[in-house]
């Protein structure tokens, strides 16, 4: 399997209210299976799921919780008002998002935007991935795959990588349960999250600074058969249990 990763350049700086799938499909010559990975910044750009830092006005918790990660306590309510649980306060916010996925400050971020302004998540990520998906094959007929990413620590580990957040066209994970290795033992536990291995090379390919690559298609990437459970139910998720239990002490 031969596989053909493709930046897509040249787009302008995404603006709200900008069409993104007709900018990215005028760079792009799409062919059916391909599949898109956008980064979140410049879909929640384009939709304005944006603040500004100005206009928030923090609360007791924000400034309780600003006074020890010393941070901006209007950062901090921005990151409180996007979030339904928070797992950790400090040395930084880890907090859970509407969609289920678990991320440090709720992925509000200020770079890649303008001086004052912060960049929310998507609040629907995977009706946003659906939403690409078929303005795509709108505009030009064709079955594309769409995966929206996003940029995330990992535990026990230094560095970021990219993650998906939403998709669509696909299952999240390529389940093995069942099938057999080359030597004939059945498989019983291997759950591949290949969005996640996809979003990952995508955020190699995107950059972190000023590369401007806000979205990567990969070509001839096969299909796979699995489902999309890819979070942790809050009774099998040790590491949330173990900062709940931190919490209480």
């Amino acid at each position: 399997m031969d596989i053909q990763v493709i930046g897509v350049r040249d787009l302008p700086l995404i603006q709200r209210g900008d069409d993104l799938p007709a900018l990215i499909c005028e760079k792009v010559a799409f062919e059916d299976g391909d599949i898109l990975t956008v980064a979140s910044s410049v879909y929640s750009k384009a939709k304005g799921f944006t603040r500004e830092l100005a206009a928030i006005t923090p609360g007791a918790e924000a400034v309780r919780i600003a006074a020890k990660t010393k941070e901006d306590p209007r950062f901090v309510q921005a990151v409180l008002d996007s979030s339904t649980d928070i797992l950790l306060e400090y040395p930084f916010i880890l907090s859970e998002l509407p969609s289920g996925h678990i991320g440090v400050r709720a992925g509000v971020d200020h770079s890649n935007v303008e001086d004052g302004r912060l960049i929310i998540l998507p609040p629907d990520p995977m009706g946003a991935a659906a939403e690409v998906r078929d303005a795509i094959r709108r505009i030009t007929g064709k079955d594309v795959r769409v995966i929206v990413t996003d940029t995330c620590g990992r535990a026990f580990r230094r560095g970021q990588t990219g993650i998906a957040i939403g998709w669509a066209g696909m299952t999240a994970i390529d389940d093995y349960r069942g099938d057999t290795d080359l030597f004939g033992h059945v498989l019983e536990i291997t759950e591949e999250a290949v969005v996640d291995e996809i979003a990952a090379f995508a955020n190699f390919v995107m950059g972190e600074s000023h590369q401007g690559v806000p979205a990567v298609v990969f070509r001839n990437c096969r299909a796979w058969n699995g489902h999309d459970s890819v979070y942790f139910t809050p009774r099998e998720d040790i590491i949330r249990i173990a900062l709940k239990e931190n919490k209480k002490d």
